[in-house]
């Protein structure tokens, strides 16, 4: 049984690339001329990933919370591809930070800028949040909701990793709400390999983080609450998974 949800979960990831092709394609000519829908094109493309998912490899998904409809910051944790996509299709406006290389790839790049990324240098962290800062200055004249990895990177369930200021500073400069995202993706879809488990995958979104913390008072009530949370999902993940 393992050999065979190998080789479904193969044909999914090879159907979800090909149908990412086709979408950008199709509406790359109107995502050019119009910012609403390269969002349509980015939305369609996620709700088949959650549609193949369900019947292609029993991987069901589930978004708890209330999903933020205004300008908000995003503070979420990141172990998958999923988390990204999940996250992306339960709000009306997403933008990401992302590195600025992902910026020069083809179609990517152009559809992230339409839809208002926040492209970041890497370097030293110092240099790296004043650049992030007049970026987000630049592109949040739309409102949305502005999703960021406070880990800065994929983390695997169960591990552990710093939670980086910069996003402190955002809500301190933004002003607005964050709402802290917790997820327990990882467990069913890893960050490497190809192997995607049955089961249900869930985000959660939790209570917002009104504006007026210090950064320092931010950044600890933010990790206690999405890392706890976390580790209750994952929890549920284990009692739950059977495998198949």
């Amino acid at each position: 049984m393992g050999a065979v949800q190998w080789v479904r979960s193969l044909l999914f990831n090879v159907s979800i690339y090909v149908v990412m092709l086709i979408y950008a394609i199709a509406f790359f000519p109107f995502a050019l001329f119009s910012r609403a829908w390269a969002f349509r094109a980015c939305h369609a493309w996620c709700a088949f990933v959650i549609w193949a998912a369900r019947w292609m490899v029993g991987l069901k998904t589930e978004v708890r919370g209330t999903p933020p409809k205004g300008a908000v910051v995003i503070a979420a944790k990141h172990q998958s591809f999923l988390d990204i996509i999940m996250i992306y299709h339960a709000v009306p406006r997403g933008k990401f930070i992302m590195k600025r290389e992902l910026m020069w790839a083809p179609l990517l790049g152009q559809y992230a800028l339409r839809l208002g990324c926040v492209p970041v240098n890497r370097g030293k962290r110092g240099a790296a949040i004043e650049q992030m800062k007049k970026d987000v200055e630049r592109e949040f004249a739309e409102p949305g909701q502005l999703i960021i990895y406070p880990q800065g990177t994929r983390v695997a369930p169960g591990h552990k990793k710093p939670y980086k200021v910069g996003t402190g500073v955002l809500y301190e400069q933004l002003g607005q709400p964050c709402v802290p995202v917790a997820a327990n993706v990882g467990y069913f879809w890893p960050k490497r390999g190809i192997l995607r488990k049955p089961g249900l995958a869930v985000v959660e979104f939790l209570d917002p983080l009104e504006p007026g913390l210090s950064v320092s008072e931010f950044m600890k009530t933010l990790e206690e609450a999405v890392e706890t949370k976390s580790d209750a999902l994952l929890a549920e993940a284990k009692g739950n998974h059977e495998p198949n």
